[in-house]
């Protein structure tokens, strides 16, 4: 089984309001959806849960992240902006991952799935991360991807374009997406893109709090 973080590890960015419709207590859930993001496959967080003397499915497991909805916390104003996207298979069907991570701190400002990249949707990123953070100042790193140099000019940000140096944090993000994905052989199945995306977004949060 792969090493995951010690379990006296605090849990507190983990909500789990949702607990009081769950019969397994709350210290089991806490620890099944920290080390199901930390590194462990479904299978292998419910071994580990059988260890402590809990016996519960890879879908009880699945459905715990997918309820505790995890997001990235707000109200950062970073002096400089990591922003890139990079494919993501669910099913049969490519998808991308935007992501914006804060290079000073290496957390994940925002993130989203879309069904393709372009300059609109660069956009609509952008626009979004902007109403989660104080970026109007802020310098984005970016690489020669067209459809976010297009959009960070549409939206009149300062950006320089950068293949490493700074950026480099962005790129270590998507390893770690990569390195997890890995898990379900790189790709998503027989999930919806939202629920998809909701483990995006709560594997960001571990992320920030790592």
């Amino acid at each position: 089984m792969p090493k995951t973080a010690p379990l006296t590890e605090c849990t507190e960015w983990i909500d789990l309001e949702f607990v009081e419709r769950e019969r397994t207590p709350r210290e089991i859930i806490e620890k099944g959806i920290r080390h199901h993001l930390a590194g462990l496959s479904l299978s292998n967080t419910v071994i580990l849960l059988e260890d402590l003397g809990v016996d519960r499915s890879r879908v009880a497991v699945h459905n715990w992240v997918q309820k505790a909805d995890l997001q990235p916390a707000d109200g950062e104003s970073p002096d400089r902006v990591a922003v890139d996207q990079k494919a993501i298979r669910i099913n049969d069907e490519q998808y991308w991952l935007y992501a914006a991570v804060d290079p000073e701190t290496n957390s994940i400002l925002h993130s989203r799935l879309f069904p393709t990249y372009t300059i609109a949707i660069a956009r609509e990123f952008l626009t979004e991360l902007a109403e989660k953070h104080d970026v109007e100042d802020a310098l984005f790193l970016v690489n020669d991807a067209d459809d976010l140099i297009g959009g960070l000019r549409r939206e009149n940000y300062s950006y320089r374009v950068e293949q490493h140096g700074f950026r480099n944090s962005v790129e270590r993000i998507f390893r770690e997406v990569q390195r997890r994905t890995s898990s379900f052989s790189n790709c998503f199945s027989h999930v919806d893109p939202p629920t998809a995306e909701t483990w995006l977004q709560a594997h960001a949060v571990w992320w920030n709090h790592t």
